[in-house]
């Protein structure tokens, strides 16, 4: 097991010409979609589910692919269990939206299939859910862990190729952060639990006691890094039981290790960055994950220690089961601005058009080649957003809440590219907390809407701004304290509140179904059409809750938008943060 070592001598030019400059203004959209088109991307099925809407009402629902042709069409089947015939629900194909809802059905299990419909022709087979239909209906897929434990992450990829996801839980449901005031002992260790969609465990792999039960011990990312249509685990690991006398871990090796997504089994591993070049406990035991297209076609690993003060970033490729390291980052010796500027996660875009992926480590940004780009200097950011935000300007822009204490920009919005301030809050701020928000939730402001609370002497909620994507105050109000989780939830391409067990629309304001049961874990458009699942953990169980709004319209899988698949891979680790598009939904044109 080990790595080999290349270094990209090379480093980009910083400026642009300004006839660059205006060509890539006048040509984003263009440019955007023929590099993404390189990409390897997922290989996925249709991702057909039924959930049960009401009494005797099931929802049927299915992916639809960036590629399929604009005349691709479907037909829904229904088979009662204990017959040979499949019954079509549906009089003509249907090719406005991709769901069906069957109604009048009775007790009883089914098993609804989905076949296309091309050039006027139906396909002989396609895919199967099957479903039990009750008195008491159940709007989401259950799957029953293997234990009664709940889980704090989830990793989403297809392990075995089949094109259907599959989902890497991490469990227990226990945090414990590095932070002196803060810290205990972990009371058993973490394990990482494969799971099919249907409910099937593929493996179990326990961290032992080298990883303590806290997400800045214990990073993991679920990926095709290799590009064979199978995913690997990428996950910090350690040896043996190297715990102090208290119960940290202080000593003892580090890896980044690769495990097999089919069995769980590690392939190879290298040395984590080295816990000795920090100043202390708390800030060594800042840990991630990211994963970027460095090179524009295939993914890269990029493996990261420090947030406050020190940072350090190694980019890898893997490839035939080896790990083969491609730059480093060390920010030690840099000016001030590269300076503790990191977050509590980490996102990958390409902010600068040329078709390859930048690293967004809070307030400093990497280039592809792992040189700074730029910095804000703000400091270290609780919260930041990156995509379309703005569908006014050219590129991308990312919006933060930043955590350190400022005279003004505690919250602000800058150009993806540069790092310029667009617009800011012109005043002093004592410490933007947490995960804020920002999503398009307001039809009447184009764009998305982005949401930052500040803390009082004693960290709790003092004031809230909700803004638009071009600085205005939108509101004032306080939306669930330090911000509410997002998805797209009804018909329309605003997302809907996601507050506790209640989903509601911010205007007009008006609450949803269902009422949600456990804690939340993640957004993101696993099953069915585009708009999204709500992950949420129970004891013993992992609910995903399905809309069974009828839709309007149909649009691309958002799995398959670069900057929403980098997020959700890289919500695995970290805190979390809604995935965001490359793209404003709102201005694109539905299929």
């Amino acid at each position: 097991m080990g790595s080999t070592k290349i270094v990209l001598g090379a480093s980009i030019n910083l400026t642009r010409s300004a006839m660059w400059l205006s060509v890539l203004v006048m040509t984003w959209g263009v440019l955007g979609s023929s590099v993404y088109a390189q990409r390897q991307m997922d290989k996925l099925d249709r991702g057909l589910v039924a959930v049960q809407a009401g009494p005797g009402e099931v929802y049927v629902s299915w992916r639809l692919l960036k590629d399929d042709p604009k005349d691709l069409a479907f037909n829904v089947y229904r088979q009662a269990e204990g017959t040979a015939q499949a019954v079509r629900l549906n009089d003509r194909p249907i090719s406005k939206t991709c769901d069906f809802t069957d109604r009048g059905v009775s007790r009883g299990r089914y098993v609804y299939s989905l076949r296309a419909v091309k050039g006027g022709k139906e396909e002989q087979s396609g895919p199967s859910f099957t479903l039990e239909v009750t008195d008491k209906p159940q709007p989401y897929v259950s799957i029953k862990l293997q234990g009664d434990h709940t889980f704090q992450k989830v990793g989403i990829a297809d392990l075995n190729g089949d094109g259907s996801l599959d989902i890497v839980i991490k469990q227990p449901n226990q945090n414990i952060d590095p932070y002196e005031k803060y810290w205990k002992p972990s009371p058993s260790t973490y394990k990482l639990e494969a799971y099919t969609l249907d409910g099937k465990m593929r493996w179990r792999y326990d961290l032992g006691w080298a990883i303590e039960q806290g997400i800045w011990y214990s990073p993991y990312i679920v990926y095709d890094l290799d590009g064979d249509g199978k995913a690997e685990v990428a996950v910090k690991t350690g040896e043996g039981d190297p715990r102090d006398s208290d119960g940290r871990v202080q000593s003892g090796p580090e890896y980044l290790t690769i495990l097999d997504g089919e069995t769980g089994k590690p392939v190879t591993r290298t040395d984590w960055p080295s816990r000795e070049l920090f100043p202390s406990y708390n800030y060594a035991s800042r840990n991630q994950l990211a994963v970027a297209y460095l090179d524009g076609k295939t993914p890269s690993l990029i493996v990261l220690r420090g947030t406050y003060n020190v940072m350090l970033a190694i980019a890898y490729r893997y490839e035939k089961g080896r790990l083969t390291e491609i730059w480093r980052f060390d920010n030690r010796g840099m000016e001030r601005k590269f300076q503790g500027q990191g977050a509590h996660w980490t996102h990958a875009a390409d902010v600068d058009g040329d078709g390859k992926d930048e690293i967004i480590l809070g307030s400093v940004v990497l280039d592809d080649n792992g040189q700074p780009l730029w910095s804000t200097g703000l400091g270290h950011p609780d919260h930041a957003y990156v995509g379309d935000l703005d569908p006014a300007r050219p590129g991308l822009e990312i919006y933060y809440g930043i955590e350190t204490r400022q005279q003004k920009n505690g919250m602000c919005m800058v150009d993806a590219r540069t790092g310029e301030i667009l617009w800011g809050y012109d005043g002093p701020t004592r410490h933007v907390h947490s995960h804020g928000m920002c999503s398009d939730i307001d039809p009447r402001y184009p764009g998305a809407e982005c949401y930052s609370a500040d803390t009082d002497a004693n960290k709790d909620f003092a004031w809230a701004k909700l803004w638009s994507a071009k600085g205005e105050v939108i509101s004032e109000e306080n939306i669930s304290g330090f911000g509410p989780r997002v998805a797209y939830w009804d018909a329309d391409p605003q997302r809907e509140l996601v507050m506790g067990s209640r989903i509601r629309k911010y205007h007009p304001s008006q609450e949803l179904s269902p009422r949600l049961e456990g804690s939340f874990v993640a957004t993101v458009d696993l099953l069915g059409d585009w708009r999204e699942e709500i992950i949420t953990t129970l004891p013993g169980e992992m609910r995903i809750y399905v809309t069974t709004i009828p839709a309007s319209d149909r649009r691309p899988c958002l799995l398959q938008d670069p900057i929403y698949r980098l997020d959700v891979a890289m919500a695995a680790m970290g805190y979390y943060q809604c995935p965001m598009t490359s793209f404003d939904l709102a201005s694109q044109k539905a299929e």
